[in-house]
């Protein structure tokens, strides 16, 4: 059995492997990066760390949230190293079966489908699980 924190990012259900999440909270008041890449949001102060933001939509190819819509961090491990990754909203921690594991679908996208790790198939939706190490590389 696998459990997966879970957040959607514009209409799509996300997970990260639970074992990867250190916390997730609202969004912090950022410090922009000059010249970073796209994706990069800035640096965030998480109880004195500097901890490095990705926001997810530029890297699934998605348009920015409007103005004032605010996003939520989920903070996870990656080598060692602490990173935050912004997504739309938080959901609730799934535990999924084997048998509901697949490689994931063909229609994906195929600029995204480096990020994506596995599909598993939710009683009424599907959860595509990130690849953390991936999405966490802007």
């Amino acid at each position: 059995m696998s459990s997966y924190v879970t957040f959607t990012v514009d209409d799509g259900l996300y997970g990260v492997d639970v074992q990867r999440v250190q916390e997730a909270l609202r969004a912090q008041t950022r410090t922009r990066v000059p010249l970073a890449p796209e994706g990069v949001s800035g640096l965030v102060n998480l109880r004195g760390q500097v901890v490095l933001t990705v926001d997810l939509r530029p890297r699934l190819g998605l348009p920015p949230l409007g103005e004032g819509a605010e996003q939520m961090m989920v903070v996870v491990q990656v080598g060692g190293e602490t990173v935050s990754l912004l997504v739309d909203e938080i959901g609730d921690v799934v535990d999924v079966e084997p048998g509901r594991v697949e490689a994931p679908p063909d229609t994906l996208d195929v600029a995204i489908r480096p990020l994506i790790r596995s599909a598993c198939t939710l009683d009424d939706r599907l959860l595509l699980v990130l690849d953390v190490d991936e999405a966490a590389a802007a």
